[in-house]
């Protein structure tokens, strides 16, 4: 493809030292270009600030005091350049021609906003064994509803909105409901476009407390449509 449009790579980390580099690597794999490459770092306390520096250029790194997921996303929006913008969880990983298959799909149909992918979860190999035996793998590829699966055009983000911050867990599953809300053109692609790690420290394992996060969700969404009928 030439004269790409430059899409701009977000990728929130707080504590994720074990796993940023294999993700930002799978960033520099992609076989789409030109890319920017924003790390938000949360207030890690661990090496992430100095694996993410370590890119040098390649990586542009900021800090900021910890804000939570939501937060960190923002701010990388805030910074962005690009004309798409696409997310990376610090522990998951991109297949190398992610991006490559989503932009192709958006040239194929330009009145798309979005585009996602189907997502293979992985257990993270340095487990042991008793952990590992604790841990549900479908077989199968899934629907990729989560950031790291995404594509979207910057205006159409912005159509959505920004994260909202006061979700600890469902920051994601509520601007989803949101962007279906408004009525946005999305795509899911058959296609593997990302591996999404499970560890010791996933997120929804850590704030599992705040599972009753998704029925809040839900309700407002359902409150929002009655009151518009």
């Amino acid at each position: 493809m030439k004269n790409n449009p430059l899409i701009s790579v977000i990728i929130p980390v707080y504590n994720c030292e074990k796993y940023l580099s294999q993700a930002i690597e799978s960033v520099l794999a992609q076989t789409y270009q030109p890319l920017e490459i924003i790390v938000i770092d949360d207030g890690s306390t661990d090496a992430s600030a100095e694996i993410a520096k370590g890119f040098g250029s390649a990586v542009q790194y900021c800090c900021q005091v910890n804000s939570g997921t939501a937060a960190a996303r923002n701010r990388g929006i805030e910074l962005a350049k690009g004309d798409f913008f696409a997310f990376l969880d610090a522990d998951d990983l991109w297949v190398d021609d992610k991006l490559t298959r989503q932009m192709l799909t958006f040239i194929n149909n330009p009145n798309l906003d979005v585009v996602f992918g189907q997502v293979e979860q992985f257990i993270s190999p340095e487990l042991a064994e008793n952990l590992k035996a604790k841990l549900y793998v479908p077989n199968k590829l899934m629907p990729g509803h989560i950031p790291s699966a995404l594509l979207i055009k910057k205006d159409s983000f912005f159509r959505v909105g920004l994260f909202e911050t006061h979700w600890k867990l469902a920051e994601f599953a509520s601007w989803q409901v949101r962007l279906t809300e408004i009525g946005l053109q999305t795509m899911m692609l058959p296609d593997l476009v990302a591996k999404r790690r499970l560890h010791e420290t996933n997120k929804g394992i850590q704030k599992k407390q705040y599972q009753t996060e998704y029925i809040q969700i839900l309700k407002a969404s359902l409150d929002r449509r009655r009151a518009k009928s």
